[in-house]
């Protein structure tokens, strides 16, 4: 489940520039998108001429596009002032809930036309965003201090290249196209449409600066740098939002290596020196983040390899090539050894030498003789990162059991992948950490406990049996998969949310029922305490009466006519008792109250002649106490078994030990204002007594208590606690800020943090 962004409280909004830079971004891009469709006739007809048996398609398509035009154009424009309607209301859109919310809620998974549309337009949007990344990574920041916040996520922005996308698919959603002339136009946008968004984007950007928008803004314009630290410095800028997080943390370090490099070459280092074959393909910063981490593997294992005096080979080794590597993954894939399938399920064995090994010895298979054959180190490197990144994955998250297989089943497949375009590593777009990310979420946590967690299951085992199934060296499987899984998610996801709003009026009814149980509590030591009553008295008191006048609160509330009728009651049985203790004789005890009695005697489930025998018990009681005869006091007759309900504490959904069974809270009390301010929807981390990190999103605030509500991913409730708890658990280190990273980026910290050097110990 993902966070839902949220920006209509924040400080800083400013509605009249909103509008302004809507007037001059929406418009303008309407009428480029108007005459880009003005000019696919021609570009159809000529697709018509060379088409063959699909000509009529060709020329059919000719006539929907010129019949349904206005309704296209209109369709476009709908959508980007709708996606910009959400960002002035302060619940920007991102891609993904676009596409769901054009689904109309219909729980049906999307057909393969709507599939390939869908693949389609976002190509397009990748188009974009690389021919324009510069002016929509200002356009971003500046969209986000009009909207309140200090930048506005990509994927967020109402103009930017997702959403162009999204209103080209929905532009062309409702024409009678062929999947096959669909997807050429779609690929004509590319063509006419992209340069004039351009343009577009460049003339609001300098609006947007002329009207003073983020005016803290560097200038974009820079001195050009010859070698790796201009690099450097735009990943510390923030300039790269295809960057990986967890790039920030060596970036320092890799400018220090850099300037190292400078300082003893006579000329400028354009890298790190010394690299693989092959690194220096991935363009820009992409290409300094996969140097680094070559050279951090390589200092990680120049740290983990102790000299042996181990005899030379006998032959000499030659590298496996990537022909010859592809293969022998391609039989891991297909039939993974025992084991393999022992390290994936042991957290004791790294993964990493286990598939080296396993590739070397499956090398024999193909003919070659491990003796004289070892791996490339760009091949090295692809299966230790691929090996540490599912190491750390499977350590560190809720992965057990059969979903721990799963994930562990896509370990051969993204060391191909690692093979084929070690972007993977460096870009966060990229379809294979997609795909992956999206199943790691489905099988987080996922014990398959209820029957939508076994379907969820279900369909993370189809896709990996695809994905081990057709996967050779086309990565547009990943897109594939990725897109059809994402729009079976959505479903689950709306699922959580329903148990998600259940978790909450559950524990909303919880809270009253203990409200009203601790208004009966009180109403009863008030008028008992200190006091001795008969025992039928008193089991009246403590048993019907208690029972209804908790049912009474929770029906009308505490300010209601029937808590104060059954107040009276109680004092007005209390008064007539103590009239009896002064040995008043004769009196027609109960009398006035015997209508009410019977009603609360009723109400526990006695019929009237039960309950009129109980009202007798208690006359006759009165009339002993009255006479000094206790020995003439009756019991009231055999009550129904009424149980009072009471708090439900699920200890299984609440592994959470709040204050480790002190007493008294030790909390920082700004902590705990934190937390009374906190806003719903925001996650949090908690951590048990293991070290286990589990995250928790606040779902609800009681109006009663003032107490948070907690769910996990699946919408189960697992922790309630209230502001000063919270904060006692931040100094206990039971609580932190979520990190909302994608399993991808948060196991590749995890990887950087194995592969960072750790200083040596002084000797003493």
């Amino acid at each position: 489940m993902s966070n839902v962004l949220n920006i209509a409280d924040r400080p800083g909004r400013e509605t009249r520039m909103l509008d302004q830079a809507r007037e001059a971004a929406i418009p303008p891009l309407v009428d480029a998108f108007a005459v880009a469709l003005g000019r696919f006739d021609d570009a159809l007809f000529d697709r018509a001429e060379r088409a063959g048996p699909s000509q009529m398609a060709f020329l059919d398509a000719m006539r929907e596009l010129r019949r349904r035009r206005e309704d296209i154009i209109v369709r476009f424009r709908s959508h980007l002032q709708m996606a910009w309607k959400a960002l002035q209301d302060g619940q920007p859109l991102s891609m993904e809930s676009a596409f769901t919310h054009s689904a109309e809620d219909a729980l049906t998974l999307v057909t393969d036309q709507e599939l390939e549309s869908r693949l389609a337009v976002r190509n397009l949007a990748s188009v974009i965003l690389r021919d324009c990344k510069p002016v929509l990574t200002r356009l971003d920041r500046r969209l986000g201090w009009l909207a309140g916040q200090a930048a506005l996520e990509a994927e967020y922005n109402p103009v930017g290249a997702e959403h162009i996308g999204v209103a080209v698919h929905q532009g062309f959603a409702a024409c009678d196209l062929t999947p096959e002339v669909r997807l050429v136009v779609i690929k004509l946008c590319e063509r006419d449409l992209v340069p004039a968004i351009a343009r577009i984007y460049a003339a609001l950007d300098q609006r947007l600066a002329q009207m003073g928008v983020a005016p803290e803004m560097p200038t974009p314009r820079r001195a050009p740098k010859s070698d790796a630290t201009q690099d450097i410095e735009d990943l510390m800028s923030g300039d790269d939002p295809g960057a990986p997080a967890w790039a920030a943390r060596f970036l320092n370090r890799m400018a220090g290596m850099n300037r190292g490099l400078q300082a003893t070459h006579a000329t400028p280092a354009a890298g790190f020196g010394d690299v693989p074959p092959g690194y220096s393909a991935a363009p820009g910063t992409q290409g300094v983040l996969l140097e680094a981490l070559h050279h951090l593997l390589q200092e990680s294992r120049r740290g983990r390899d102790v000299p042996q005096d181990e005899p030379r080979p006998a032959h000499p080794q030659r590298d496996l090539s990537q022909r010859e590597m592809l293969s022998v993954l391609s039989l891991l894939q297909a039939t993974p050894s025992a084991t393999l399938r022992a390290a994936i399920g042991d957290t004791g064995e790294s993964l990493s030498q286990r598939l080296k090994n396993e590739v070397l010895s499956s090398a024999m298979q193909l003919g070659v003789d491990p003796s004289t054959a070892r791996l490339a180190p760009v091949d090295e490197d692809a299966i230790d990162l691929v090996g540490m990144l599912f190491d750390v994955m499977l350590d560190e998250r809720d992965l057990d059991g059969r979903p721990r297989e799963l994930i562990g089943r896509l370990v051969v497949p993204f060391v191909k992948v690692a093979l084929l375009d070690r972007r993977m590593f460096v870009q966060k777009t990229h379809p294979a950490r997609r795909l992956l990310n999206v199943l790691a979420e489905a099988c987080e946590g996922n014990n398959g406990e209820s029957a939508a967690e076994r379907t969820l299951l279900t369909k993370v085992e189809e896709v990996v049996d695809r994905l081990v199934a057709e996967f050779n060296e086309n990565l547009a499987i990943f897109l594939t998969l990725e897109e059809e899984f994402r729009s079976f998610l959505e479903q689950h996801r709306r699922r959580i949310e329903i148990a998600e709003r259940r978790a909450a009026e559950i524990q909303r009814g919880q809270e009253r029922l203990e409200a009203a149980r601790a208004r009966m509590n009180a109403e009863l030591d008030e008028r008992l305490a200190d006091r001795t009553v008969p025992q039928a008295i008193e089991d009246f008191l403590r048993q019907p009466w208690a029972h209804h006048v908790t049912m009474t609160v929770l029906r009308e509330g505490e300010e209601g006519d029937g808590l104060r009728e059954s107040l009276t009651l109680a004092d007005g049985v209390l008064e007539e008792l103590t009239e009896a203790q002064r040995h008043v004789i004769g009196k027609p005890w109960l009398q006035a109250w015997r209508p009410a009695l019977l009603k609360v005697f009723s109400s526990v489930g006695m019929n009237l002649d039960a309950a009129a025998g109980a009202v007798d018990a208690l006359h006759d009681t009165l009339q002993a106490v009255a006479a000094a005869r206790p020995d003439l006091e009756r019991a009231l007759p055999e009550l129904p078994q009424v149980v009072l309900p009471k708090p439900a504490v699920d200890e299984e959904t609440t592994p959470i030990q709040l204050v480790a069974g002190a007493d008294t809270l030790d909390f920082d009390h700004s902590d705990a204002d934190h937390f009374r301010n906190l806003a719903i929807g925001t996650w949090l981390d908690f951590i048990d007594k293991d070290n286990k990190v589990q995250p928790g999103k606040l779902s609800w605030v009681s109006p009663i208590s003032s107490r948070l509500l907690f769910v996990n991913r699946r919408g189960v409730r697992f922790c309630v606690a209230s502001p000063e708890e919270l904060a006692a658990m931040v100094r206990l280190g039971r609580l932190r800020t979520h990190q909302s990273e994608d399993a991808f980026d948060s196991a590749m910290q995890g990887v950087i943090e194995r592969l960072e050097p750790v200083p040596p110990t002084p000797l003493t």
